[in-house]
């Protein structure tokens, strides 16, 4: 639990209580609480998933995350007691031991690598922008050249 700081903790308190009272969220409403930001929206579904507080429904189509997420008995619960926000007080209280245990190692293997996988789709996404924009580029300055050679035939064809 260590890997989470107090702002995400609050940010999975707050998408636990976004569920509501059909105990589920869209793909849509998801992306809504994280602004469009689908990479953090994954990264959030992937420790609620990782801690059995969810379940997934949906096929997952282009997109990485699915298109329902379902608040499980556990969640709510979970919620109810203080959520990730009253874990992470507890943890703050706990004397800091020196060393690693195998588990926080693995949480910390968990973190690191739901934070490549958020790189890697932000990477991809910026790739794309890029070539959208090298396109974009590319065609301003075809139009240049004929703008140009039109230019110069009409120049010429007055004389």
């Amino acid at each position: 639990m260590t890997d989470l700081n107090e702002y995400e903790c609050e940010m999975l308190d707050a998408m636990l209580e976004a569920f509501g009272i059909p105990d589920s969220l869209t793909r849509n409403q998801l992306l809504e609480l994280f602004d469009n930001d689908e990479a953090t929206a994954f990264a959030m579904v992937q420790v609620l998933i990782r801690e059995g507080l969810i379940a997934e429904s949906g096929k997952h189509g282009d997109f990485e995350l699915p298109e329902k997420l379902i608040l499980k008995l556990k969640g709510d619960k979970f919620l109810k007691a203080g959520g990730f926000t009253r874990r992470y007080q507890l943890e703050q209280e706990k004397p800091v031991e020196v060393g690693g245990t195998l588990a926080k190692l693995q949480q910390q293997n968990m973190r690191l690598q739901n934070e490549k996988l958020s790189n890697t789709s932000q990477i991809g996404d910026l790739q794309k922008a890029i070539q959208r924009l090298q396109n974009r580029q590319y065609y301003l300055w075809i139009l240049i050249v004929i703008a140009l050679i039109i230019g110069y035939l009409i120049g010429h064809l007055r004389k």
